[in-house]
């Protein structure tokens, strides 16, 4: 998978239904079918390996995660997931296992948001969440999200052909890197899941004057970067506040117009990623960033426009689920510690419409999104074997 879209020695771009995301997809398509499940792609580029159960009237057990990436992204974020529950599904037919309940493998379509500023878009298709104006969106060359689905080969106008009946699934396992330190840190290969963050997305955007950088008067300026940098530092500053809390803030994505170096920034767009475990300690930093937004824009006479771009509140793993991961990791002689989630994944949103459950594999230095990006293959193997025996008990 990794010679796909490949950057460096170790890194991967596969941006959302672009060339390189297309062709991973229909890869692993391949693979789906090589092991035996029936596998199509649905209109909101979802891929989905079906292996049938005995019971038709059965709800579906979903298992799977997503193979696209950050533009500068590792090898290992999100394709295990997909590579894993294959691997584990593939497993129950060389047995010769039918299981009760159907079985899908999904791939869910940019699961990043990192091309739109909109992530978890397949999930969230699947089953009828997406919001207005979603294939408006565009990407850093104009692209609209409706462009590039129509170029991938997708029909937005039959998305409702693609949708889900939430009442038919039955739970959702997740397989993916920790992306963070703590495995680490306890040296532990793999881990149980109890819980995903609460991510807040905001794009902020600042508007002054642009004027010459050599005549100009300092204390007249509106210079909309100088605004920008004052809040951005409040961000790190917010977040940092409680050295003990889980909280994170960061901004990542930035753009400056006219973006000459002779001249005053007169408009600037960045954007905010806040999240915490704890929503109302989220919420209080949000509320008092707001604040300073708005003082800082008065303060160099700007303007500002401040646009939600994601909300959601911590969602916790199915307490029955961890349980069967508890007893299975002992047969194996193992005791993975249970720790929560800081990024988001498409687990999110399926917890929304049913039980849910994640196991996480230990990420070398805590490096996610980044070409470093390293799980060792002794740890990933063992988070799939504790997947497949999960799906073993819930069959």
């Amino acid at each position: 998978m990794s010679k796909i879209g490949r950057i460096g020695e170790t890194g991967v771009s596969r941006l959302a239904h672009s060339e390189e995301d297309k062709l991973a997809v229909l890869k692993v398509k391949s693979w789906m079918e090589e092991a035996g499940l029936t596998a199509r792609i649905d209109h909101f580029e979802n891929l989905i390996g079906r292996l049938e159960g005995k019971d038709p009237n059965a709800q579906i057990l979903m298992v799977g995660s997503h193979i696209d990436s950050q533009p500068y992204g590792g090898r290992y974020d999100g394709t295990i997931g997909v590579l894993g529950a294959l691997e584990a599904i593939q497993t129950l037919k060389d047995k010769g296992m039918q299981p009760n309940c159907t079985i899908e493998v999904i791939a869910f379509a940019d699961e990043e948001g990192s091309r739109f500023n909109k992530g978890l878009f397949g999930v969230r298709g699947l089953f009828g969440r997406l919001e207005e104006g979603e294939l408006q969106r565009t990407d850093k060359n104009g692209v609209t999200r409706r462009e590039a689905l129509v170029a991938f080969g997708c029909d937005p106008s039959r998305f409702k052909e693609s949708e889900y009946d939430p009442e038919h699934i039955y739970a959702f396992l997740e397989l993916h890197i920790e992306q963070g330190t703590v495995l680490e840190v306890m040296d532990e290969p793999i881990g149980i899941v109890t819980g995903i963050s609460g991510p807040l997305w905001l794009t902020v955007e600042l508007t002054g004057f642009a004027g010459h950088a050599g005549s100009v008067p300092m204390q007249i300026r509106q210079d909309a970067l100088v605004g920008a940098a004052k809040i951005i530092t409040a961000v790190n500053e917010l977040a940092s506040m409680d050295k003990d809390a889980p909280t994170v803030g960061t901004v990542g994505s930035l753009q400056v117009f006219p973006d000459s170096r002779n001249i005053i920034p007169e408009k600037v767009s960045f954007t905010i990623n806040l999240r915490d475990i704890d929503e109302k300690r989220r919420d209080l930093i949000e509320r008092k960033l707001r604040d300073i937004i708005g003082e800082t824009a008065e303060e160099h006479q700007l303007t500002y426009t401040l646009i939600e771009d994601t909300r959601s509140e911590p969602r916790f793993c199915s307490k029955d689920i961890m349980q069967i991961m508890r007893n299975e990791s002992r047969k194996m002689g193992l005791q993975p510690p249970e720790l929560k989630s800081g990024p988001f994944h498409d687990s999110l949103i399926m917890s929304y419409i049913c039980d849910y459950g994640m196991i996480f594999v230990r990420s070398k230095d805590g490096i996610s999104h980044n070409p470093e990006e390293f799980s060792a293959q002794e740890d990933i193997s063992l988070g799939t074997e504790l997947l497949y025996r999960t799906i073993l008990k819930m069959i």
